[in-house]
């Protein structure tokens, strides 16, 4: 089996890959952490679903968090017994990357193009809603031509939360009306209906720059179901599809 982890800034997502099947999926707080606190915490995921760690065979990594990487890819060589591929630079990723600087681009990006001219096809964009909230711009032959990158609705609310004195944290959910009645639901409806407005409206943008005015949209990221659902611009919802991205690559990457 194959182990992809995607490091972001805020959560690490772990997915566990029989062929070409995601069997299981793990989310856990991105924090800097040595081997072998990393060893611990992968091999209790592990057996939590019944996973021996000796099934795993290979591994994959991309990271945002350069502090963090190397005690990733040490503990992904423990278990795995190979040294796993690490999105960037140099790697095969299949995956045009044309805009002013290359070496810029997260490797989450270069994943989530390598995925999406996969599985919707291309030309595409993917809205990513991490820690930021990633547009990323795929071409007609597959290559990433740059996007767009706006706060994330986490840490925007925080933010507001934290200058407002007058404002306390609320439930990240969607209230019944835009039109709110009382400080939770305003703040809902600004964070929810908000974002989707956000999303919507650099969407059309990019489409129109695209030339491409009904390209499949696909959301992936933490939010991405509560948000996407109010939009009208994304047309599915892929929440493993970073994951699905770093397979591919390292598919790409270990073939001869």
């Amino acid at each position: 089996m194959l182990l992809a982890v995607d490091v972001g800034n805020t959560s690490s997502v772990l997915g566990l890959f029989d062929d070409e099947t995601l069997v299981a999926e793990w989310r856990i707080a991105t924090r800097t952490r040595t081997a072998d606190e990393l060893d611990v915490t992968l091999r209790g995921l592990l057996s939590s679903r019944g996973i021996d760690a000796s099934a795993i065979h290979a591994g994959v990594l991309s990271t945002t968090v350069p502090p963090v990487q190397a005690a990733w890819e040490e503990v992904i060589e423990r278990i795995a017994g190979t040294t796993p591929v690490v999105v960037g630079p140099g790697v095969k990723t299949g995956v045009p990357v044309r805009v002013q600087n290359p070496r810029e681009v997260g490797p989450d990006r270069i994943a989530n193009a390598a995925a999406v001219a996969h599985v919707a096809g291309t030309p595409a964009i993917v809205v990513d809603f991490g820690t930021a909230t990633n547009f990323d711009v795929v071409a007609e032959d597959g290559a990433f031509i740059g996007g767009a990158i706006a706060p994330g609705m986490e840490v925007s609310m925080e933010a507001l939360f934290a200058r407002a004195a007058r404002l306390g944290k609320v439930e990240l959910v969607a209230p019944p009306n835009a039109i709110g009645t009382a400080t939770v639901d305003s703040l809902q409806s600004g964070a929810v209906y908000g974002f989707a407005g956000l999303v919507d409206g650099l969407v059309t943008r990019l489409r129109a720059e695209l030339g491409a005015p009904d390209c499949p949209v696909v959301a992936t990221g933490g939010l991405a179901i509560l948000v996407a659902s109010h939009c009208t611009t994304i047309t599915r919802v892929e929440p493993g599809l970073t994951l699905e991205g770093l397979r591919l690559i390292w598919q790409r990457a270990i073939a001869p």
